[in-house]
């Protein structure tokens, strides 16, 4: 029995939404979000919320109602407040420089890494050494922050790298003399 799927998600002010066609549609200040709707599930819009519950007694819905309650949930916040995450970078002559839909990195390589920016999220770079990605989709936010980690994994002796705001990073010793 899921727990966080017994709560219904409540609906803010300014925020509206819709199910029609197997699609569940939000709309609010930070734009339009869209789910497909999975069959063993059953979601109602109420006064105030939506609730999910499964439509049928299967593992499979069982297995399927939190997960959708959390995928409707973050819907609302996208649209109500949207998400950011947070990249740090440290290292020598590690740079980046948010120019427009590109996001231009100095990693070190022999050349510059150049990022295009998805639609629907904004990239900003408020000093060097710091990238701030927001938009109203958690998923589109999180892959792009996970593809611009990527080029640059933090590493455990000295800790250079890209690494999350917030992420702990486990030093080694180096080498002993």
């Amino acid at each position: 029995m899921s727990r966080i799927g017994k709560k219904p998600v409540a609906i803010p002010s300014g925020v509206t939404a819709s199910i029609d066609g197997g699609e569940l549609s939000v709309k609010g200040p930070k734009g339009v979000l869209t789910l497909k709707l999975r069959e063993e599930i059953s979601y109602t819009l109420e006064d105030g919320g939506i609730s999910v519950q499964p439509a049928n007694g299967t593992k499979q819905a069982r297995a399927f109602w939190g997960m959708q309650r959390t995928m409707v949930q973050n819907l609302i916040t996208g649209v109500s407040d949207g998400f950011t995450k947070k990249l740090l970078i440290n290292g020598v002559g590690y740079r980046a420089d948010a120019k427009g839909r590109v996001l231009n990195l100095k990693l070190g390589y022999s050349h510059d890494v150049n990022i295009d920016v998805p639609e629907g999220l904004d990239v900003k770079t408020p000093d060097n050494t710091t990238v701030e990605i927001s938009g109203s989709d958690k998923q589109k936010v999180g892959q792009l922050a996970a593809e611009i980690r990527r080029w640059r994994k933090p590493e455990p002796y000295k800790g250079k790298g890209i690494k999350y705001d917030g992420e702990f990073i486990f030093r080694k010793e180096g080498k002993k003399k």
